[in-house]
């Protein structure tokens, strides 16, 4: 039972990291640089902490940047303003994950710059057969170490991992929490202490400075990937923009 809950937390938090991390704060907002070798290792850290439910850096930061263009108005490609339902929502960003990174789309050019973009690895990583890889050595590990056939209601969680944690920020923190920042749209701050998200619940933060890698404002507010990527930045793995690094 200890292995198992061992695995889930750790497929959250890693998934969830990478997320955050690649995507969001490198690939979508550019708020720092790295060298091409790093990129590329990122690229496989995020594919194998995501494992079946990896996400292509490419298509994820053109559909961030166009919420961020049109956040819960008519554009947005998921809004609970937009979308009836939190599975309506899944589903309808899903489709629309797909045709980005199948490249059948008519997006703004300005949401494509400066992308980092690795095809042939993302149509490996994204495929089918390699998305039922996954899955089987998930099903595996639980055949061996669950002790009660309950425990294999987590597979599901395990198999779209990615795709829930996007999806409970981009519904609950556009309905529920608090505000720091009275922005023109309806994001919130989903907890003061986001432990369950890594500082991607500090959602009406972020929209408010969009272009700051420290989601968390508030001296009770905890963003835990922020201090990473500061070790990672005197590390020269990354490099913050100085002029963010200035304004922490």
């Amino acid at each position: 039972m200890l292995v198992l809950i061992l695995f889930f937390v750790a497929h959250w938090y890693l998934s969830l990291f990478s997320q955050s991390f690649f995507h969001h704060r490198y690939a979508a907002h550019e708020q720092f640089t790295m060298s091409k070798g790093w990129e590329k290792f990122f690229f496989v850290f995020s594919f194998f902490t995501m494992g079946s439910s990896y996400m292509s850096p490419y298509a994820y930061g053109i559909l961030h940047r166009q919420h961020h263009k049109y956040t819960d108005v008519e554009g947005d490609p998921h809004s609970p303003y937009i979308q009836a339902n939190f599975w309506q929502m899944m589903i309808s960003t899903y489709n629309k994950f797909n045709e980005v990174r199948d490249g059948v789309d008519d997006y703004n050019p300005n949401f494509k710059t400066n992308l980092p973009k690795w095809s042939w690895f993302d149509n490996f990583a994204s495929s089918w057969i390699t998305k039922l890889g996954w899955g089987g050595v998930y099903v595996i590990i639980y055949l061996i170490f669950a002790p009660h056939w309950a425990w294999y209601l987590l597979l599901p969680v395990h198999f779209i991992m990615g795709p829930i944690h996007g999806a409970i920020v981009n519904w609950f923190a556009h309905t529920f929490g608090y505000r720091n920042y009275d922005c023109d749209n309806h994001s919130r701050n989903l907890m003061p202490f986001d432990i369950f998200m890594m500082g991607e619940g500090y959602h009406n933060n972020h929209h408010a400075k969009a272009a700051s890698p420290k989601f968390a404002h508030k001296w009770y507010e905890i963003d835990p990937v922020y201090p990473v990527m500061r070790l990672m930045n005197k590390l020269n793995i990354i490099k913050l923009k100085p002029v963010l690094v200035k304004a922490d």
